[in-house]
């Protein structure tokens, strides 16, 4: 068995070169830890041995009980725009970063307990996280990384052998999130409004050394910096709208510089189309609906071009023109990812003049005959493979029969066997996600000890785009009635 000591072999660039955004905390001990679930593809990826995970020296790393030598415990410190309102001081309130591991392809990744424990940063409540949410997490972030979507994703999730009061009492759990950082729009609002000119400038040059330093090369790094960031996240929204996903709680801390998903809380995906769709039971308004992901998104890197300003020129004017071109440009980098994307969704390889609106007037009839959405496509494709199948639109719905003659047309003039080009969908087009009646289902059943239909749903959505046999209720949309009044929540 591996010795504590040599378990992880961590760095701390994080703690070390920005301890202007860190608090060293160390996680509380807990009473009885144990691994409900590890994610051996991930370890492998990371270098460890995932049989000393499930161990009792993994239970004990992983609960936050023992720190591996190396380790450097901090609560990271930032701030954030929550559903638009400045909340200037955030940060890890119930988690800490132990470290970073160099992966098996030389990229650096965080290693971060969530449900650790009260820190300094907290605002009230214990600290603590339950096992639903922490489940909630591990699959969607699976699901995720399986459908190809940049994500942070989770090692583990330990039972701490504590009740937690939430909806009653429920198993306390601690969630081990790994990154390829935590850096996020809001450390960047934190460090620019703390009036240290030179703090904030180490920020950005560590992020840019972390994440793009490719940018180097440029004329203007930090206008090429914020273009970047700017790119990866106009990539990761179009994905995220592609399949049907809602965050709920995009504020300006779950953005991160990166560019991948993270802190699937209220998240869900979407049954029936609808824009207007929100499952988060925080989101009175509507601010984060599904529809409304691209734009928040625009607003949000609004608020990182901000803080970048005094080193983009030190001419304001100058700097405020150049970062808002650049942001006005965000649109467009969405829209073409959307279509590129959409169009392998739809099996057509040639590009046309009017795809997009072609492309939105599908939804349009989706919305309308309130189709399932990633039902939706994989039927378009059961349509190619046998005329005979009926139209997922009805028998009755001639305009939506006028739009599957023209994408008929389109795919006819590509020369290529219709069974090929339904199977190219099907490979882009998922069967399987974690929807909501089976994710509640599953983290029910968890919560009563029976983690089988948590692991069966895992198994499930980590293999989304072929389909296998007995597993037909796992592609089909929630019961009638289960999406009225149903709300998903951040677990704190």
């Amino acid at each position: 068995m591996t010795a504590i000591s040599t378990l992880f072999d961590f760095d701390n660039t994080y703690a070390r070169e920005l301890e202007e955004l860190v608090v060293a905390w160390q996680p509380d001990e807990v009473p009885a830890p144990s691994l409900v679930v590890t994610n051996g593809d991930l370890a492998q990826e990371l270098g460890l041995d995932s049989d000393d995970l499930d161990g009792p020296v993994g239970a004990s790393v992983l609960s936050g009980n023992t720190l591996p030598d190396g380790a450097t415990p901090v609560a990271m410190v930032y701030a954030g725009h929550q559903f638009g309102g400045y909340s200037p001081r955030l940060g890890d309130g119930r988690a800490v970063l132990l470290g970073e591991i160099v992966d098996i392809d030389g990229k650096r990744q965080d290693l971060h307990l969530k449900g650790s424990g009260r820190t300094p940063l907290s605002r009230g409540g214990d600290g603590k996280a339950t096992l639903g949410p922490m489940l909630r997490e591990f699959v969607i972030a699976e699901a995720m990384h399986s459908l190809g979507v940049p994500t942070t994703r989770a090692l583990a999730v330990a039972v701490t052998g504590e009740e937690i009061a939430r909806n009653g009492m429920e198993p306390g759990a601690v969630l081990t999130r790994v990154a390829s950082s935590h850096l996020r729009v809001g450390t960047f609002e934190y460090s620019a409004r703390a009036g240290d000119a030179d703090a904030f400038k180490k920020l950005v040059e560590y992020s840019i050394d972390r994440h793009y330093p490719h940018v180097r090369e440029t004329e203007q790094p930090y206008l090429a910096f914020f273009e970047a960031v700017l790119e990866n996240q106009a990539a990761l929204i179009a994905k995220w709208m592609l399949l049907g996903f809602i965050h709920g709680v995009m504020n300006t801390d779950n953005v991160t510089i990166s560019g991948q998903g993270i802190d699937y809380g209220p998240c869900a995906f979407m049954d029936r189309y609808d824009p207007a769709t929100v499952f988060s039971s925080i989101d009175h308004g509507g601010r984060y609906a599904y529809g409304n992901q691209p734009r928040i998104t625009t607003w949000n890197l609004a608020r990182l071009a901000e803080t970048l300003v005094s080193l983009v020129d030190d001419d304001f004017d100058v700097a405020a023109e150049s970062l808002t071109s650049a942001l006005n440009g965000f649109d467009d980098r969405y829209r073409s990812h959307w279509i590129v994307d959409m169009r392998a969704k739809l099996g057509i390889v040639s590009e046309g003049a009017g795809d997009g609106d072609f492309f939105d007037e599908l939804l349009s009839l989706m919305q309308t005959a309130q189709l399932d959405y990633t039902g939706t496509f994989r039927a378009l494709a059961a349509m190619l493979r046998d005329a005979t199948t009926p139209s997922v639109f009805g028998a009755d719905n001639l305009i939506a029969a006028h739009w599957v003659t023209r994408w008929r047309a389109q795919l006819d003039v590509q020369g290529v066997d219709l069974a090929l080009v339904a199977d190219s969908m099907d490979a882009v087009n998922p069967l399987y996600i974690p929807r909501n009646h089976l994710v509640e289902e599953a983290l029910a059943a968890a919560n009563q000890g029976d983690m089988k239909p948590f692991e069966e749903l895992l198994d499930v959505v980590t293999h989304p785009f072929i389909e296998r046999d007995g597993l037909d209720r796992f592609a089909q949309p929630a019961p009638d009635g289960f999406e009225r009044g149903f709300k998903t929540f951040c677990g704190t």
